[in-house]
């Protein structure tokens, strides 16, 4: 299918700029096994809408194990179990490094894609907020984790990580469409349970932490959907491949990021734009309403009152980050053969406090301002959250 190339994805990303994430844990570790873990803990209430009476909600959102194992210097197994809302199970990692050379690994198994900051750090105490940001969650979208072979490394010299790898692509359509107008993409993450391929896809990123409290990336996805309507197809029906090929979804994503911290101060932004193509025969078959383009963006700062207005209280490994956030993400920003839906195009403001008692530690909370642009009310959601990671 023809690619269409996207827009640009830029991003700003609050957390620990020298912070390493689960595998990268394991993998920098001592010979032997490694056992570690994280959860989130959240409660929601939205506000009263009139009369109308809205039950909080109380979730262990998510629960992850991590083991991995050290076979030598040179070989690495991670993975990572995943227990969502007590009930569901999910393999979020699955992979083995091999160290070709000192800083250049291969990778195989279920990967998480290197796209923006948060599908790679998303442990609770390294964002502000005690959920994920919407611009992660359906544009990207997080968790976003696909079966692959690539290679990661970095060049000591230049200042650079890099990673770049082969996976398949998202699940575009079983027995009707996955995708659809409100969620984009999210719906078709294979997650490694029986993926299935045609093609595979590509995924890349590059950073770059050269200069004090600056990293500084880039991130790219480029391949298409995949689609069941090709099991079994005769491929000399020529109005059977033609059926086929609106079942298929290009999908290309190009993406700029950044960290920033200074002292006390902590800064913020994400902006990630996907261009689809095929869109308007996609729809017309399965009748759904996914969007030709989705953009995303927020940007976020954030201070350390312990260290900026009462260290005198404070320890070390204590902080407490107050931070606003404004976020806007538009699954409906261009559409072919379809009408644009206004309220898929949603702005949320939030504002709150993540005290922070150990570096693995932290409670949250915040209060956020939801709107769209297909009306004037606006609604707001009061969250308080736990979160660990060791």
């Amino acid at each position: 299918m023809k690619k269409i190339l996207i827009v640009v994805f830029a991003t700003v990303l609050l957390s620990n700029l020298n912070a390493q994430n689960s595998a990268e844990k394991i993998i920098a570790g001592n010979p032997g096994l490694h056992i570690g873990g994280y959860g989130q803990i959240d409660f929601n209430l939205n506000e009263r809408d009139g009369t109308i009476h809205n039950n909080g909600k109380l979730d262990v959102h998510r629960l992850v194990t991590f083991f991995g194992y050290n076979f030598n210097e040179k070989v690495s197994f991670v993975s990572e179990l995943e227990f969502e809302h007590v009930s569901e199970v999910y393999v979020e990692q699955a992979f083995l490094d091999y160290k070709i050379k000192k800083n250049l690994s291969i990778n195989a198994g279920l990967m998480l894609i290197p796209m923006g900051i948060q599908n790679l750090y998303h442990e609770p105490p390294t964002f502000n907020g005690v959920e994920r940001t919407n611009v992660d969650k359906y544009i990207i979208p997080t968790t976003w984790r696909e079966m692959g072979v690539g290679l990661s490394g970095r060049s000591l010299e230049h200042s650079i990580n890099y990673q770049a790898m082969l996976v398949n692509g998202f699940n575009g359509y079983n027995d009707s469409g996955v995708f659809s107008g409100k969620s984009g993409l999210r719906s078709g993450r294979q997650k490694g349970a029986e993926s299935y391929i045609t093609y595979p896809d590509l995924a890349a990123r590059v950073s770059y932490y050269g200069q004090p409290g600056l990293n500084f990336g880039f991130s790219a996805y480029l391949g298409d959907s995949e689609s069941k309507a090709y099991d079994g197809l005769d491929l000399a029906d020529e109005n059977a491949v033609a059926s086929a090929d609106s079942t298929i979804i290009g999908i290309q994503m190009i993406g700029i990021d950044a960290r920033y911290n200074k002292g006390a101060l902590q800064l913020t932004g994400q902006y990630i734009t996907a261009n689809l193509s095929n869109t308007d025969q996609y729809n017309e078959f399965t009748g759904k309403d996914v969007g030709s383009i989705l953009t995303g963006y927020y940007y976020e700062i954030g201070y350390n009152l312990m260290d900026g207005i009462i260290p005198s209280i404070s320890s070390d490994s204590e902080e407490l980050i107050a931070f606003a956030r404004y976020e806007n993400y538009n699954t409906h920003a261009e559409v072919e053969g379809i009408t644009i839906n206004d309220s898929y195009n949603r702005t949320e403001i939030t504002f709150g406090l993540g005290f922070k008692v150990a570096p693995g530690a932290v409670f949250k909370a915040d209060y956020q301002i939801k709107s769209n642009a297909s009306s004037d009310e606006e609604k707001g959601q009061f969250n308080l959250g736990v979160g660990i990671w060791f």
